[in-house]
């Protein structure tokens, strides 16, 4: 009797969001991803006392003031806009494959979301972390839970992991044709690309040698053997090549990190600190982008869209303009499929029962 052929899943993942802007949803949120040793890679007793003394009960009133300004009327931006790309990318996956979304820290959570696909009969699983580049905090951070849970029961299935994508070419080339119009019709004379941050000592731990990340002010102009798994260094090659997709001329464009927290060193330039300094030399019309995030959230909607564009004005630019992120644009849902067929390969048949 032949054996039935292996049903396969996507997880979609992406890092999470509070249930509501509400100092309560937001505290939730932040102890589950702050508590995280991968986030705050500190001893944990450090961890504790840093969570409990200096953030939680100060951060959640100020996060939820800022997730209010941008909160949609069917939720939190995030969720919104990664249930677009999670539909979209279902139609045209087909029947080939069963589609959920899930997020690192808060809900839809991982566990929720891989006992519905195991609930449709999926044996087969193929998890694409929605972080175009790698990182402990993330990318890790969500494969490590991930196999975490599927460990769990009996019978552990077999995972596929779509690597990091921040030299797609299918992603530079959606997150160009984004940027293009806007970059046009605003007529800007500069584009900051500003990427999330990271503390600096999960670069060096990133560097098999010890001796190549951050130790020169090049380190991040080419991907060498030494880099290739440093966050640093694959943010500015992204921005190279999406320069070169735009037409960007040398000078056109600045790279810059935000979002940064407490007062340990994280990578620089800062995105706070370059804003006045662009306008500073002249820059009037600038626009952002944001190729850390593939969907548009707190970090891009409210840290950019307002705080920045505020800044930048105030420092004596015209204007600041966000791209958009990918969110569920036609060329990403289509560089999404393309991913997952790749990573998985031909489609499994069915076997032959042993005899």
């Amino acid at each position: 009797m032949p054996v039935p052929t292996t049903k396969r899943g996507l997880l979609l993942v992406n890092l999470g969001t509070p249930d509501a802007p509400e100092s309560g949803p937001v505290r939730r949120y932040l102890r589950e991803f702050l508590n995280d040793p991968r986030v705050i890679d500190i001893h944990p007793v450090g961890r504790w006392f840093l969570l409990n003394l200096f953030i939680l009960p100060f951060r959640p009133a100020k996060s939820a003031e800022a997730y209010r300004k941008v909160w949609m009327k069917e939720g939190s931006p995030l969720l919104v806009y990664s249930r677009a790309l999670e539909a979209r990318v279902r139609e045209q996956l087909g029947n080939d494959y069963e589609v959920e979304l899930a997020m690192r820290y808060g809900n839809p959570s991982l566990p929720d979301a891989i006992a519905r696909l195991k609930a449709k009969g999926v044996s087969e699983f193929t998890v694409l972390p929605l972080y175009p580049h790698e990182a402990a905090s993330s990318s890790a951070s969500s494969l490590a839970r991930t196999y975490e849970v599927l460990a769990e029961g009996w019978d552990v299935p077999n995972v596929r992991a779509v690597p990091a994508f921040w030299d797609d070419a299918g992603f530079l080339d959606a997150f160009a044709a984004v940027a293009r119009p806007v970059i046009s019709d605003t007529r800007a004379d500069h584009v900051l690309f500003s990427f999330h941050g990271l503390p600096e000592r999960h670069m060096r731990k990133s560097d098999p040698t010890g001796q190549h990340c951050l130790s020169s002010a090049g380190c991040c102009d080419a991907i060498t053997a030494e880099n290739r798994h440093c966050y640093r260094a694959q943010c500015f090659a992204t921005a190279r090549m999406l320069a070169q997709r735009l037409a960007l001329p040398e000078g056109g464009y600045t790279v810059s990190f935000q979002s940064r927290l407490g007062r340990t060193p994280w990578v620089k330039p800062y995105t706070d600190l370059v804003l006045p300094e662009l306008a500073a030399k002249g820059v009037k019309r600038l626009a952002v982008m944001c190729p850390a995030f593939v969907a548009d959230c707190l970090e891009t909607l409210e840290e950019i869209g307002l705080r920045a564009k505020e800044q930048f004005v105030e420092a004596g630019g015209e204007s600041l303009t966000l791209v958009p992120s990918l969110n569920a644009h036609p060329e990403w849902v289509d560089a999404v499929v393309r991913m997952v067929r790749a990573s998985d390969g031909p489609a499994p048949t069915a076997r032959a029962e042993s005899r």
